[in-house]
């Protein structure tokens, strides 16, 4: 799709009213957009939250929409005109929508919905396929400085930590990060399976997305974009192999626009509530995701302070 096509659909999409996301519904009917296709990080965190806050008993029914697109823009543009002051609407998100919105420039953007809470935290990991020639990121590195174009990293949208992991690694290995080939999914579910067809030289997702596959010998696991090596994992940092980049993801949830104070202390309760079920700590566990819970005004600061070091990070790195 044209740029400029794709832009005013997103304009069209962010019209009060254009796209409702579904009927209003009795108090406690959870309605939980989810902003990107099924199988990938916000998919899987948005339904394991709607099985935790049902198991609360605050909430009667939870729904789900999958909106993929321009890194959550599209269901962000949707749940923004859809879902004005509806009370029981909620909006999964993270650092991958903050990125798509410094790269990509909708006419939508956070400030239009109501922060609520960050929920996890969770690091990336690089992987190639298991038939790869190439086979450690020492090998990624020199044919990244052989032709930086035939490296093609697979990963979430453009402006995803994945994306911009692979620009401040060719920055840090001296290969100007605008020479990158950095192929964007819509989803968790396409990445993977680019990767496993070996359709992608490299992929980058959260380490849950492809624990199952690196356990099984289908992915070979490269490296991690934390400070220190994950609990439980022995795939080195990109730190130990020499290169200095270290990088975050983390989730979280925003309610609708319009909302009232009292309404908006509510869902946050809610959500907190879910928080601490035995299903929330199981999804934890089952997914290696670590709590980072903040919630109000802290959680509404941190976006915003988030928001800029991102932007600094992105433009050092010459992806903006």
């Amino acid at each position: 799709m044209r740029r400029d096509t794709f832009l005013k659909s997103l304009a069209a999409l962010a019209a009060a009213g254009a796209l409702p996301l579904s009927a209003r519904a009795a108090d406690g009917n959870v309605k939980m957009m989810i902003p990107a296709n099924p199988g990938g990080g916000w998919d899987s965190t948005g339904r394991a939250l709607g099985k935790a806050l049902l198991e609360t008993k605050k909430v009667n029914t939870v729904t789900y929409d999958n909106k993929g697109g321009a890194a959550g823009a599209l269901g962000l543009a949707q749940f923004v005109s859809g879902s004005k002051g509806d009370p029981d609407a909620l909006l999964v998100m993270g650092a991958v929508m903050l990125g798509g919105i410094i790269t990509g420039k909708p006419p939508v953007d956070l400030h239009q919905a109501t922060p609520l809470a960050r929920i996890t935290s969770e690091y990336n990991v690089f992987v190639l396929p298991a038939n790869s020639p190439l086979k450690t990121m020492a090998d990624v590195v020199a044919q990244l400085k052989k032709d930086p174009g035939s490296v093609k990293w697979g990963g979430g949208s453009r402006g995803s930590t994945e994306h911009i992991a692979a620009a401040m690694i060719a920055r840090e290995v001296g290969v100007d990060p605008a020479k990158i080939n950095y192929v964007a999914f819509r989803g968790g579910g396409e990445a993977t399976a680019a990767i496993l067809g070996g359709n992608v030289t490299v992929g980058g997702s959260g380490y849950s997305e492809f624990a199952e596959y690196i356990k099984a010998g289908k992915m070979r696991a490269i490296a991690v974009t934390s400070g220190t090596r994950l609990e439980g994992s022995n795939v080195p940092t990109l730190k130990e192999q020499g290169i200095n980049v270290e990088i975050g993801n983390w989730r979280g949830v925003y309610g609708a626009p319009g909302i009232t104070a009292e309404q908006r202390k509510a869902l946050t309760d809610k959500v907190l509530a879910a928080l601490k079920t035995p299903a929330w700590s199981e999804a934890l566990k089952k997914n290696d995701w670590t709590p980072a819970v903040l919630s109000g005004e802290a959680f509404a600061k941190f976006v915003d302070d988030e928001f800029a070091n991102l932007r600094a990070t992105m433009v050092k790195s010459g992806m903006v």
